[in-house]
């Protein structure tokens, strides 16, 4: 099967974060499979911030078995990369069938009329929250105008699509207020055992930590909570069992990182919290493999794979009852959730699993069994797999009937 999969960034640029290492598991899991996976993308590097574009990035780049074919951004406003190249890469092209990711991208709506032109199955997945995002409420008025310059688009990727992919039952609710729930096919996010599973760097000696850390990692941003985490380890600074703990944040700036170091500062925290930014991947994993375990008090989640990579490394999270989190881990069995934007839970949590080693490893270990049987990259491109299939089918079935 020749599979198109269209998305606004994948590598180098890792600290985009769910939509990049989805694309790119798919594409290396199917291809290696044998079927021929291209990644239709922009060139964004994250050199110095999320709307750094790499004219030197390969146009055309072999990695292992699959491809990324990248054009340049000439505009880009909130994440929205327009990379007009696309188009004619796209329409040049021959595949079986397109996916596209993140229905609020430029590279959807490209994708939409590729499909639309070709006749050819259009598959898609969004992860980007259509109707529950913060910034769809608490954003400034350009951007607000913006959001809803997209509603037509919006509308017409999803009227395209032969097959609408939702990766809980929270984001089915959401698409059902948009197509008939007979379009929406549940296939939940997997991540990659083996590369979760094979640390190359020596995080504490890397970073000269000596004593036990608790792990944030994610965009620098309020919707992420990382604030809320600060407020909590200033609460609890002077427990007994947070005695010689750092606190690790890694993550990449989306508009939040000088508030947030001021924010340290302020707190006279800087000697518990160290901040790493833009971390390697390599880093990444080997600082799941290592922490206590991991934090992630998020304001909005829609189904997210840190919580997932975090339990393929056998430890634990803290997380939030925000939006799909809960459709995603479960309280009290894999991990414990609090409320979001409330640091004294948070708080208690963290003391809660130091003052239990044994619950804290109870709650690895579930985590780890559900993403070793249901959440991995091999279940997960099987049932996609499957979808593209049944899709290609039901597109020959609407041709032929035509």
């Amino acid at each position: 099967m020749n599979i198109a999969i269209a998305c606004p960034a994948s590598l180098p640029a890792t600290q985009f974060g769910g939509i990049m290492f989805l694309c790119v598991n798919i594409a290396k899991k199917l291809s290696n499979d044998g079927h021929s996976v291209t990644i239709y993308t922009s060139d964004l590097d994250f050199g110095n911030n999320t709307n750094t574009f790499n004219r030197n990035l390969p146009r055309e780049e072999k990695i292992g078995k699959f491809t990324i074919k990248r054009t340049h951004v000439w505009f880009s406003t909130f994440l929205f990369y327009v990379n007009p190249g696309i188009f004619k890469q796209m329409l040049t092209d021959d595949f079986d069938i397109i996916h596209a990711v993140g229905i609020r991208g430029f590279q959807a709506f490209v994708a939409s009329i590729i499909s639309k032109i070709k006749k050819i199955p259009l598959v898609i997945s969004d992860q980007g929250g259509l109707t529950t995002h913060p910034d769809l409420k608490d954003a400034s008025i350009f951007k607000k105008f913006l959001i809803k310059l997209q509603a037509p688009m919006i509308k017409s990727i999803i009227n395209q699509a032969t097959v609408v992919i939702a990766a809980n039952y929270y984001e089915k609710k959401i698409f059902k207020n948009f197509c008939n729930e007979s379009k929406i096919q549940i296939v939940k996010n997997g991540i990659d055992l083996n590369e979760l599973m094979s640390p190359t760097v020596n995080f504490k000696e890397k970073y000269g930590i000596k004593n036990e850390f608790i792990l944030f990692l994610g965009r620098f941003h309020k919707v992420k909570g990382v604030d809320t985490l600060i407020d909590a380890v200033h609460q609890i600074r002077n427990h007994s069992n947070l005695s010689g703990v750092k606190i690790v944040i890694m993550g990449a700036d989306f508009g939040y990182e000088s508030q947030m170091e001021k924010k340290i500062k302020e707190l006279n925290l800087s000697q518990i919290i160290l901040v790493i930014k833009k971390p390697p991947r390599n880093d990444v994993i080997s600082a799941y493999t290592q922490c206590k375990f991991s934090v992630l008090p998020s304001r909005w989640e829609l189904s997210p794979l840190t919580p997932l990579e975090v339990f393929a490394c056998k430890k634990t999270v803290i997380s939030t009852t925000a939006h799909g989190i809960p459709y995603t881990i479960t309280h009290e069995k894999n991990c414990l959730l609090v409320p979001p934007s409330n640091p004294k839970k948070l708080g208690n949590a963290i003391l809660e699993l130091l003052e239990n080693p044994s619950k804290c490893e109870k709650l690895a270990k579930t985590g780890f069994d559900m993403v070793y049987n249901e959440a991995n990259l091999s279940s997960m491109t099987h049932e996609m797999l499957r979808v593209y299939e049944k899709t290609i089918q039901v597109k020959k079935n609407e041709s032929f009937e035509n």
